[in-house]
């Protein structure tokens, strides 16, 4: 281990890729003959598919994922001065003590708060007042006390303000448990429904809690029931079953409180059927689904509200009065009209306005309309920002609250008079040891190979020289729409005190740009996604903002699925690649309906069984396009209990990785065996997986283990 500490002091990483004799050895994962078949007759073979373990008990595999992360502690032993600085560094920059800003809704005032050294908060209410006494409703910190996994989804109150019903996720797969007790007393009342959805809502008589029943093997949303608080959920009442497979399910109440609405959405439609909130009623829908139309439905006063693609790719508002049927579309009437240049993502009614959030030139925005037609839209003094719509509880207000956010500005709560346009600011995110004047933020424009023009958001430290020196963290996502929005990073700082820039790719597939934008990077248009994160980094290399080989690749999830084709594309490009949870092995588990996901998906990959989505998904999956060739060093992690992106696609891509590349470069395999797609639960846990894999990052790239 000598040499190997001797070269990370007095040198860097890309310039000591000859492994020391003493180095520790990377583990060899068993090859075993596998036949994945199509449909069609296409045959793959899948040396590692013995990998994958539904059960996650097979003592082979877990010894297998148990050597990784012993490898992976060897060779990231010489890294812990610099994890351990980063995260002194990022942490920091939490406040220790934090509170919420309360929001009112019934008469009470709700809100959150963590205390120094607590990785969950407690959430609690006040009566009318912030001076009366406080009701602790949960405090999670108790709840998780010798969980190695705890999660609360979703809390929901009673209209009588007696009782509350959360969900909870003790594991990390995403199936939930409700939970429900009496807040005065503390005494707990129900806990007998298990494997649901995180989203509950109550029904007006506080004593039945609608929820959504999920598959025990797919883990598909497929049922909505009626639980009464106190009895078996054997005895349930079904609400509604949805036989389609490419649906997902949520719940709701409207802004009104008269309606329950059942919210079935999938990539290419949706459909909300909603019921009186009695709970007594069939759910009928607002209107009925079809292909390629999506809506989303509120109810205010005497309307529903629906924000619509209808006729409209970047959507419209439209309103129908409640003496009018909604399934009749033809009598919908504009209320926001189709713009080319604003793309709707979301609104939320109020009596006397409503607010809307909207893209315009790759950043979102928030625009007033008032009842009387008048539009405002609020301001902003930064290129590149993000707000959203924040709590807006009580429809009667006339302040509007929102959150404004960029790379240099910490999370700021706002409200701004529907009436004057005046603003106030609620709250600030303190930061300590954060000065934002040391820092700016740009937006940059990169020229694709097919003259696109790519918006790129950067960070980097005051007084920054794009003299072609520098390395650069680039991070993208482009997939199901999702945009990559500049927001406020506690670790990004450390990085750019060290001379890196910080680098957003808002690529195809997202909707930074309106819906063409996601249209033009899914399907058989999916390899724009990830041309376009390589364009990206040709520019900023071209333009000087960073060195060649000296850019690191970061994607989670769908965006790990962009870090495994570029990696297979471009591996020259990069100096490493960091990839947590990553979807690489795309054709196999799209063949396959029983995999969580999967039938949900068809319309947003393609659909396997068919050769022509078969083919082109083929050409791009990270697993199958692995080469015998060199490729820069890499750092992968996982979850045990992911139900998103099973753990056995990145443990058969990191083995296929090892066998065939011909390099000396460190490849990592992070397995967290008590944790999920969401990686550890807490505050503070997240920021040490954030610290290692920082400082991989940055000893691969020889960025200074010192700060400006």
């Amino acid at each position: 281990m000598l040499k190997w500490l001797l070269c990370f002091v007095f040198s860097t990483a890309w310039a000591c890729s000859a492994q020391a004799e003493d180095e520790p050895k990377p583990p060899v994962a068993a090859q075993r003959p596998h036949e994945v078949r199509a449909p069609f007759g296409a045959v793959r073979q899948d040396e590692y598919y013995w990998l994958r373990d539904d059960s996650r008990s097979n003592p082979e595999m877990l010894a297998t994922l148990a050597a990784e992360n012993a490898y992976a502690d060897a060779v990231l032993a010489p890294l812990k001065p610099l994890k351990d600085k980063l995260y002194a560094e990022i942490t920091s920059r939490l406040a220790p003590d934090d509170t919420s800003v309360p929001y009112l809704k019934h008469g009470y005032y709700y809100y959150t708060r963590f205390r120094k050294g607590q990785d969950y908060p407690v959430v609690a209410r006040r009566k009318g007042s912030m001076k009366a006494p406080e009701e602790i409703l949960l405090n999670q910190n108790a709840m998780a006390a010798g969980k190695s996994y705890f999660h609360v989804g979703q809390f929901q109150i009673s209209p009588d303000n007696r009782l509350l019903a959360w969900t909870e996720d003790s594991v990390g797969r995403l199936q939930y448990r409700l939970m429900i007790k009496e807040i005065a007393s503390g005494r707990m009342l129900d806990g007998a429904v298990s494997n649901l959805e995180e989203e509950v809502v109550w029904a007006d008589d506080n004593r039945t809690v609608f929820y959504v029943d999920k598959d025990p093997v797919t883990l598909l949303s497929k049922r909505v029931k009626a639980h009464a608080i106190g009895t078996a959920a054997t005895s349930d009442r079904l609400v509604y079953s949805e036989a389609d497979d490419s649906y997902y399910i949520s719940l709701k109440r409207t802004t009104s409180d008269r309606f329950l609405c059942i919210a079935l959405s999938s990539t290419v439609s949706t459909e909300e059927r909603c019921a009186p909130s009695s709970g007594l009623e069939p759910f009928k829908p607002v209107a009925t689904r079809a292909r390629h139309v999506l809506y989303t439905a509120d109810h205010v006063g005497d309307h529903w509200l629906i924000l619509t693609n209808w006729n409209a790719p970047n959507y419209r508002l439209m309103r129908v009065r409640d003496s009018i049927d909604t399934n009749d579309r033809s009598q919908w009437v504009d209320v926001v009209p189709h713009s080319n240049g604003a793309f709707i993502e979301d609104f939320q009614p109020f009596d006397g306005f409503v607010a809307i959030e909207e893209r315009v030139d790759a950043n979102k925005r928030i625009r007033i309309l008032g009842n009387d037609g008048k539009s405002v839209s609020v301001l902003a003094d930064e290129p590149a920002f993000t707000m959203t719509l924040d709590t807006n509880a009580e429809p009667k207000s006339r302040w509007l609250r929102y959150r404004y956010t960029s790379l240099v500005t910490p999370e700021t709560i706002l409200e701004v008079s529907a009436t004057t346009g005046a603003r106030r600011v609620l709250k600030r995110q303190i930061i300590p040891e954060f000065e934002p004047s040391h820092y700016e933020t740009a937006r940059i424009w990169a020229s694709a190979r097919d003259g696109t023009k790519v918006p790129v958001t950067l960070l980097y430290r005051r007084g920054f020289k794009p003299d072609g020196t520098a390395a650069a963290y680039q991070i993208g996502y482009g997939s199901y729409g999702s945009s990559t929005d500049p927001e406020f990073n506690p670790a990004y700082p450390s990085l750019a005190d060290r001379g890196m820039i910080v680098a957003l790719a808002h690529v195809r597939g997202g909707q930074e740009l309106g819906r063409a934008w996601y249209d033009d990077g899914h399907l058989m248009k999916k390899r724009n996604s990830f041309t376009d994160f390589i364009d990206v980094t040709r520019a900023l290399v071209g333009e000087g903002y960073a060195a060649k080989g000296r850019v690191a690749g970061f994607g989670r999830s769908a965006g790990g699925l962009l870090m495994g084709a570029v990696l297979n594309m471009a591996p020259e490009d990069y100096g490493t690649i960091i990839t947590q949870v990553p979807f690489v092995d795309a054709v196999t588990t799209m063949l396959d309906p029983t995999i969580p996901l999967t039938t949900n998906e068809y319309d947003e990959w393609g659909n396997t069984e068919q050769q022509p989505a078969y083919d082109y998904i083929l050409s791009y999956s990270p697993y199958d396009n692995v080469r015998a060739r060199p490729y820069p060093p890499v750092y992968v992690s996982t979850g045990l209990w992911d139900s998103q992106v099973q753990y056995y696609e990145p443990a058969k891509w990191v083995a296929r990785l090892r066998r065939l590349k011909t390099d000396d470069n460190p490849l990592v395999f992070r397995v967290n065996m008590e944790a999920g797609h969401g990686g550890t639960s807490g505050r503070l846990r997240h920021y040490e997986e954030q610290a290692e894999y920082l400082a991989f990052m940055m000893h691969q790239l020889g960025v200074d283990r010192g700060a400006n």
